[in-house]
């Protein structure tokens, strides 16, 4: 061998070669899904690379965590590191996201405040997640999970829920307690955040004449001591259904009304109403309210379904409906829940290119008086 030559490197034994292709392909596809995960955040807090790529690395890619870091950063922090404030929406209003007690990194101190916070307020959101439509079904389900996750709802009414997305509710939202309407083909759930909302009792009321199957989901709850009925439901769905539709609409505002007078009663769903088909039934009884109409009918929150704003079914035609509504029953005496703000969510596609449902969810706030 010449001086100055060097001894070509030995090939790895094979047992070697093996693990280091193994970690190569591991860390190709921790790469990809790191990347996933920066898609995601960008497209919630509408940011971008960059910053979804520090908060999530701060947050060890957990993206709930850094979620919450950037909507609800610490005060001192904040100044410190200059960050801008999150975008906010359209409708001009910034959602809070606050980790509820178990997964708050907080001290005692800061807990035992945000629970007196929490209190005085009240937030549920409703939505028909669109299960039935096998298009991104498993990226659409993830992205509902993302918002729960963002919004952090009290009370989450979910329509169209078919059987797989249960397992990916119990896994991702852990902190709710889930309660279904059925279990097969497609169904309504109820989900209670557990470190707020007690679980009473529940009932599915059937609907007898339903030809889709549909039913009246209702639990009774305890929150701060106050106890409210909470109901969800999918009514009869297109324009030919509409003598059925009625039927069980007139059914769940009888349930309403038969509710103690001293609990207040909240319904959400997708109703699949058209105005006229409540004009038929001489409006809602006097003491039940539609809560987007007693808010003075904010327009940004009218329409839930869009065929020209939500192009997931690829429509031909364009129509706006109000299908999703929310009633309430006030309670006459003891603690009351009024309505402050309702808002749409699920307004930004996902990474596949869809929206996470058909359907606008709805995401409304009450206060909260004891």
């Amino acid at each position: 061998m010449e001086e100055g030559a060097r001894a070509a490197p030995s090939p790895p034994p094979p047992g070697r070669k093996r693990e280091l292709e193994d970690e190569e392909r591991e860390a190709l596809h921790v790469a990809k899904r790191r990347k996933e995960l920066c898609s995601e955040f960008a497209a919630i807090t509408s940011s971008d690379a960059a910053v979804a790529s520090r908060f999530l690395a701060d947050s060890d890619w957990h993206m709930e965590r850094a979620l919450n870091a950037y909507f609800d950063p610490p005060r001192d922090a904040e100044t410190a590191a200059g960050r801008a404030a999150p975008a906010c929406g359209d409708t001009g209003s910034c959602i809070d996201l606050t980790a509820d007690g178990t997964t708050s990194n907080a001290g005692v101190s800061s807990e035992d405040s945000q629970q007196k916070e929490d209190d005085s307020n009240f937030s549920l959101i409703t939505w028909n997640i669109d299960g039935l439509d096998p298009g991104n079904l498993k990226d659409r389900a993830r992205g509902v999970c993302t918002y729960l996750a963002l919004y952090s709802p009290d009370v989450v009414f979910l329509q169209e829920v078919i059987p797989p997305h249960l397992p990916l509710l119990h896994m991702k939202a852990s902190n709710y307690t889930i309660i279904p309407g059925n279990t097969e083909e497609y169904f309504t759930v109820i989900m209670l955040k557990k470190s707020r909302v007690k679980l009473l009792k529940q009932e599915i009321i059937p609907f007898p004449t339903t030809a889709m199957k549909r039913n009246l989901l209702v639990v009774h709850v305890s929150i701060s001591g106050i106890e409210l009925c909470l109901m969800t439901s999918h009514l009869e769905s297109t324009k030919d259904h509409s003598k059925e539709r009625i039927k069980q609409l007139q059914t769940v505002l009888t349930k309403m009304q038969k509710e103690s007078e001293s609990t207040t009663v909240i319904f959400g769903g997708d109703t699949n109403l058209r105005d006229s088909e409540v004009t038929k039934l001489r409006d809602l009884p006097d003491n039940i309210q539609d809560v987007w109409e007693f808010l003075g009918k904010p327009q940004h929150c009218r329409y839930t379904w869009d065929t020209q704003s939500n192009t997931n079914l690829n429509a031909a035609y364009k129509c706006k409906m109000r299908f999703d509504r929310i009633y309430f029953k006030p309670a006459v005496e003891g603690g009351h829940f009024i309505p402050r703000s309702m808002d749409l969510i699920g307004l930004e596609k996902l990474e596949c290119g869809r929206f996470p449902s058909d359907h606008w969810g709805i995401l409304c706030n009450f206060d909260v008086i004891l």
